[in-house]
């Protein structure tokens, strides 16, 4: 019997889940690129022993390196069910030196993968906590894309411009070059605008 399931959106339940060992458990996600969200939960068939959880890792899908696993969080008997927000995690190249091998896997995959370890609950950690530079990160990368579509939905081209002696016109191209600029800078120093 299925000890856990997976929904995607738009897609049927998944509870296809490979053991590796007798506490970690492994499925694939094919076509995971444009994923958003993704429900992690237990089916109810199987509850976890006694006084544990599982973690649940996520891995993006990257077609020359290794799965990259990033901790999404928990479920358990008292939390059987738990929505993750997939989006905005890092991308491998982004992760620096972080353990590849969690799940006895080292050979190069294209689909996603979520792994769940069944763990002692005092091991249980809540998911990835964002520090403030991290915070003030994604607000002006947010920002500043907000910022951007704004722009360009009043962007016309120059044979369908009205002359407006009172309008200033500033080429999108210089906007872009800003905001370019300013997303390096932040991605180097978070903090430069302070």
């Amino acid at each position: 019997m299925a000890m856990f399931g997976v929904i995607v959106s738009g897609r049927l339940v998944q509870t296809e889940f490979t053991p590796i060992s007798d506490r970690q458990f492994v499925t694939t996600i094919p076509d995971a690129d444009n994923i958003n969200h993704i429900v992690v939960f237990l089916t109810g068939a199987v509850p976890f022993p006694e006084g544990t959880a599982g973690q649940v890792y996520f891995s993006w899908p990257d077609p020359n390196a290794p799965p990259n696993w990033q901790l999404l969080g928990y479920i358990s008997n008292q939390k059987p069910s738990v929505i993750f927000k997939v989006s905005s995690l890092k991308r491998l190249e982004e992760m620096g030196d972080y353990s590849n091998m969690m799940f006895g896997q080292s050979h190069i995959v294209h689909n996603a993968q979520i792994g769940i370890s069944i763990e002692p609950i005092q091991n249980i950690q809540e998911g990835p906590q964002q520090n403030s530079a991290e915070q003030h990160l994604n607000f002006a990368q947010k920002m500043l894309e907000n910022f951007m579509n704004y722009v360009l939905s009043y962007s016309v081209t120059q044979a369908h411009m009205v002359p407006d002696p009172t309008a200033t016109y500033v080429p999108l191209s210089t906007v872009q070059n800003w905001y370019t600029n300013f997303e390096r800078r932040l991605q180097q120093n978070p903090n430069f605008w302070k």
